[in-house]
């Protein structure tokens, strides 16, 4: 999914760039979107296997059969706050397609929205990191003594 967002966005800033305002490069806000989409494949490649077996030790912990841990497992991926998180993360990605549109719109581009698109995606990583530090948390709660 990342990496189609990623694509995404790859193709809006170089359509904001292409009419070649100074100070700001192509090449920037391309490489503003490849460090985003990296920290997020590395932050769902660092975090998923481990969580999964996690998850795994909480079912033999509390001697679940797959029914049953399927319906006991949903709320440590999905609950209230982990919505909210998901719902930061849209909010960043809107916010972001919108600098892009709003770029590729402008007969000459502002190179300030390289700013605000960097930020965004800060945001976007951050969002997501505290996603899985809070999924973490919870599971690290109930598999405890």
């Amino acid at each position: 999914m990342w990496r189609s967002v990623a694509i995404t966005l790859i193709t809006a800033f170089v359509a904001a760039t292409a009419h070649g305002q100074e100070g700001c490069t192509k090449a920037d806000f391309e490489a503003v979107v490849d460090d985003a989409a990296a920290a997020l494949r590395n932050l769902n490649a660092k975090h998923k296997p481990s969580f999964q077996e996690r998850l795994r030790q909480l079912k033999a912990k509390r001697g679940w059969d797959h029914e049953t841990f399927m319906r006991e497992a949903a709320p440590f991926v999905q609950d209230e706050r982990i919505a909210e998180f998901d719902q930061q993360s849209s909010a960043f990605l809107a916010r972001i397609s919108s600098l892009g549109e709003e770029g590729a719109a402008a007969a000459t581009p502002d190179c300030k929205l390289l700013v605000e698109v960097r930020s965004n995606m800060a945001g976007l990583v951050e969002a997501q990191t505290a996603k899985w530090t809070y999924m973490f948390e919870k599971l690290d709660k109930a598999l405890g003594p």
